[in-house]
């Protein structure tokens, strides 16, 4: 008799033990336990140490961070029937950890699973144009899209970016010829301003030198000036008449 009452005793020291250990839990800060007693929700508790009833009560963890989900690409069809692959990563977190147990059976499938048919279903909506330009806008419209569908289950979706747009071959080659014949377009656009305005400086000087003879003079003086630091070994150039008409004069009168 004595050789059966040690094992089991022990047996009920182990058994203690283990249900100890499932009664007692320490609750991280961003964690929370929803517990269960008897079937019934008691509601959450945490963080820090939670006493637990054994047998009756039963509790599910419940991570509070912010999480980021990796949207898989998603074959769109824009409104001007362009063929699109799409892919996005959205950031969310648990703002009720109770809803996130009782009202969705996995609130991480769910939630990845609203945010791929939000994200064909909005960007389905736009054309390939505003899909490439008007990032910032689609952003927030599938923020608030999946926001207000996740919002029932306790889940809070703060941010969402589309990180990718992959497009067909043929269409970057179209891009790419679009923007050559931008940038060819812009390029003749500034070639012409600069000569509408160097042809209308021009138009100013020279309505400025017909109502002053000497400043023509000046500028050919600063013309001449110009040729001789060149490196040529020979400049022959013209003398104005009114230059000689001084040593003319006084020519004649010598004569």
């Amino acid at each position: 008799m004595p050789q059966l009452i040690v094992p089991f005793f022990l047996f009920i020291v182990v058994l203690g033990f283990i249900v100890l250990a499932n009664a007692v839990r320490v609750v991280r800060e961003y964690e929370r336990l929803v517990v269960f007693r008897l079937g019934r929700l008691s509601g959450e508790r945490g963080p820090g140490l939670v006493l637990l009833i054994p047998i009756v009560d039963r509790a599910i963890k419940v991570d509070l961070r912010t999480i980021t989900l990796d949207v898989p690409s998603q074959d769109i069809i824009t409104k001007d029937n362009v063929s699109v692959k799409v892919n996005a990563v959205v950031f969310y977190r648990v703002i009720s950890a109770k809803d996130a147990v009782v009202q969705v059976q996995n609130y991480l499938f769910a939630t990845s699973q609203i945010a791929q048919t939000t994200l064909r279903s909005i960007l389905g909506q736009q054309e390939l144009d505003e899909l490439l330009s008007e990032r910032e806008k689609l952003n927030q419209a599938l923020q608030q899209v999946i926001d207000r569908q996740t919002e029932p289950w306790g889940v809070k979706v703060s941010t969402v970016e589309v990180k990718n747009v992959d497009l067909p071959q043929e269409m970057q080659r179209a891009i790419a010829r679009q923007a050559e014949a931008e940038r060819e377009r812009r390029a003749k656009v500034i070639n012409a301003e600069g000569e509408y305005q160097a042809a209308t400086r021009l138009t100013e000087a020279a309505t400025v030198m017909a109502k002053e003879p000497a400043a023509i003079q000046l500028r050919y003086l600063q013309t001449l000036s110009e040729i001789a630091t060149e490196n040529n070994s020979t400049t022959i150039f013209p003398v104005p008449i009114d230059f000689l008409r001084t040593f003319m004069t006084a020519m004649e009168k010598k004569s």
